[in-house]
Order: structure tokens, then C-alpha cells, then sequence
């Protein structure tokens, strides 16, 4: 791969997305915002240009195949190679507490399609081409998906079955020089924010075993950990979860 990397950020027009988004357009990327907020994403793009790199938006639901065959035709087509693919985007139900009995079978099914069936669809959709420059695949999951969250039960779920995915993919596609890892980040977001006002208790629970006492910035703390497992520095990483959670996790 050249410096001159080309990559696909989903769910990025805010949270850690962004950050990632940020971090890529200062190293000169072209960093792709793929996401359903057209407005948001292209802010988030102009953002990447002030950074450095070269912002685009393309529209992107990750849970509906058309949309994914289209937007990563759509990066290819204008960009003319794709170097990396990060998959962010999470449902946005994520933040909603509440216990697995009372869970509308609806609302995990939108948990599946955004993490699980978006994770498919992408790598799918991507592969000839990162195997074309010996790209990488990173899936953000979660210190839930280790150590499981008891008001967060599909998010849970989902979230170790992406890195199931992700051990999987990794073992078939390093013959063919595509490395694939995930990335557990812990960081102030809206989502978390949102998630604390639902479920005040959560604060406590979060910040009493983080060691190094703060939540992560999502463009300074998670940032550089995503490219590093885009980039050449890990080219001989693949199968493995990061966790960006400021010691929060004690498994990996």
C-alpha cells in the first residue's frame, strides 16, 4: 500500500467514527464518511480536509446489501482502490438499557442488521479489492462483547459475534494478504452520554475499574489505534482485538 491510503469509515458523522474519520485524514488519507446523515457526513468530510487528508461522503445503510454492493462501488469507481474498510456503525438502539425478557424481538433484529449482518455485507463487498493492495478490515466491537453487560444484552450479543467474525475472517483471508482485526474502544461519545442519562447507575459502574480514571477522546485515543491497524505498522497483526478502554477490560 502507498501512504496515499484510501478508506471507508462507517457511522462516521459523529462519536468514534469521527474520530477515526479524523485521525486517517491526518496521516493524507482519503477517508470515505459512510453513513445515512448526509449532512452530518459531510461535514465530518470537510473536517477530514481541514485535517490534512481528502474527505468524501457516500450514503451507506450498512444492513441493506444494495446499499453497501453501491457505496463501496461508489469508492472504488471515483477513488479508484480501496486500502481499508472500518466498520463502526452500531444500532441505535446500542444505548437502550433494558433486560433480554423485555427485549422487542424487532429491536434485535436492528442490533443483528447494523452489527452483525453490516460486518458480512461489507466484508463481502470488500474483499476483491482489498486483496488487490493487501488492505485491512477493522470491526469496532466492544469490552461487551468479553465481559457481557447485563442491561445491554443484544448489544452484547452482537458485539462478540462480530469478533467471532473477525478471528474467522482473519484465519480465511491471510493467505490472501488481507488482515482483518477488531477494536474495542472506550470513549466520551454521544451515545455514552446518552446511555449514562438512561441508566445513571452506568457512570459509577464505568469509571469505578478504569484505571487510568478518564474515558478516551475519540480522535486522540482511538484514532491512532484504528489506523495503526489499517497501516503498514500492522502488517503483521491480524486475528486480534485492540482494546482502546484505558485498562477498563482486563481480558483480551
Amino acid at each position: 500500500m502507498t501512504d496515499a491510503r484510501v478508506v471507508v469509515v462507517t457511522g462516521a458523522s459523529g462519536g468514534v467514527g469521527r474520530g477515526i474519520a479524523l485521525a486517517c485524514g491526518e496521516a493524507g488519507w482519503t477517508v470515505w464518511i459512510a453513513a445515512r446523515r448526509a449532512d452530518a457526513g459531510r461535514a465530518v468530510a470537510a473536517e477530514v480536509d481541514a485535517r490534512g487528508g481528502a474527505g468524501r461522503f457516500v450514503p451507506c445503510e450498512v444492513g441493506d446489501a444494495d446499499s453497501v454492493a453501491g457505496a463501496i462501488a461508489d469508492v472504488v469507481g471515483v477513488s479508484g482502490r480501496l486500502d481499508g474498510v472500518v466498520h463502526n456503525a452500531t444500532s441505535g438502539l446500542s444505548p437502550v438499557p433494558g433486560h433480554l425478557a423485555d427485549l422487542p424481538i424487532a429491536d434485535l433484529r436492528d442490533h443483528v442488521a447494523v452489527s452483525v449482518r453490516g460486518t458480512y455485507l461489507l466484508a463481502t463487498q470488500a474483499l476483491p479489492h482489498l486483496e488487490s493492495v493487501g488492505g485491512a478490515l477493522v470491526v469496532l466491537t466492544s469490552e461487551a462483547g468479553f465481559e457481557g453487560k447485563a442491561k445491554l444484552p443484544a448489544y452484547a450479543a452482537v458485539k462478540a459475534a462480530q469478533r467471532g467474525l473477525v478471528r474467522a475472517l482473519a484465519r480465511e483471508w491471510g493467505p490472501r494478504g488481507v488482515r482483518v482485526n477488531a477494536l474495542a474502544p472506550l470513549a466520551s461519545t454521544p451515545a455514552m452520554v446518552t446511555a449514562m442519562e438512561r441508566d445513571p447507575a452506568m457512570a459509577g459502574r464505568v469509571m469505578g475499574h478504569l484505571p487510568m480514571g478518564r474515558l478516551g477522546d475519540a480522535e486522540a485515543d482511538i484514532g491512532p489505534a484504528a489506523r495503526f491497524l489499517l497501516g503498514d505498522d500492522s502488517r503483521y497483526v491480524t486475528g486480534v482485538t485492540i482494546m482502546a478502554d484505558g485498562g477498563s477490560c482486563p481480558i483480551s
